[in-house]
């Protein structure tokens, strides 16, 4: 384990109340849990999440999530998932990280340049130190306060940048642009959270998402891992 992930524990640790800690850094939260859990319902939000210590998998749809120690995962649509902590002790805490995803910050990084583009949606990608180092900086704000308003909006900035560096960051761009594939498909996942006790006209979804239908399935399938008819109803 490297040293800044060791260090990213123990801050974490300390700032840490209970499984879910919202802290004075608005797009920050802090998860720890001594105790694995059952498979859980979630609805995952457009957040990267990364994990310091422990397991856990994420099910969604028909793929399978695998976290471990050091690893992370950009959802860049809301979805319902299943969730479980598997690696979780007294001894050895589950933890983890979760930043939560701004579109227009993403959108103001747009680069020309290429990024790596992931060849597969739903796996999750190890950290390199630049993004530990990133959030390292960040998580000590959290000791230093009254530095927070000065600061945090330049390492949100950063880490939203590292992110877009990364293995991922093909799928933020599609969902900071406007006729991007996912914020078309965020067009119709919000319909149907927003109707999701009405029958599902899939053609009036592709209009809403300005695509064929054809095309909406096979986007809609690759960015939830699931129907639009599954999505709706594991709400």
């Amino acid at each position: 384990m490297s040293d800044i992930l060791q260090e990213l524990i123990a801050m974490a640790g300390r700032h840490a109340r209970g499984r879910r800690t919202k802290t004075a850094i608005s797009r920050v939260t802090i998860g720890r849990s001594e105790l694995p859990t059952p498979p859980l319902p979630e609805l995952c939000q457009p957040t990267a999440l990364l994990v310091l210590q422990g397991t856990k998998t994420v099910l969604i749809g028909d793929r399978t999530l695998a976290y471990s120690a050091g690893s992370y995962f950009v959802y860049a649509v809301e979805a319902p998932a299943t969730s479980q902590l598997i690696g979780a002790s007294s001894a050895c805490p589950y933890m983890a990280l979760a930043f939560a995803i701004d579109i227009e910050l993403i959108a103001g990084l747009l680069i020309d340049h290429r990024v790596a583009i992931d060849d597969d949606s739903f796996v999750t990608y190890t950290a390199d130190d630049d993004l530990l180092d990133a959030w390292r900086r960040m998580l000590r704000l959290l000791d230093r306060p009254e530095e927070i308003p000065v600061l945090a909006p330049m390492l949100e900035r950063e880490i939203a940048f590292r992110l877009l560096q990364g293995p991922q960051g093909e799928k933020l761009r599609q969902l900071a642009r406007a006729d991007g594939r996912l914020s078309q498909i965020r067009r119709a996942t919000a319909w149907i959270r927003a109707h999701y006790n009405e029958p599902i006209d899939v053609t009036q979804l592709a209009e809403l998402s300005h695509m064929s239908n054809a095309a909406f399935h096979r986007h809609f399938k690759a960015a939830t891992a699931m129907s639009p008819i599954q999505y709706q109803k594991q709400l």
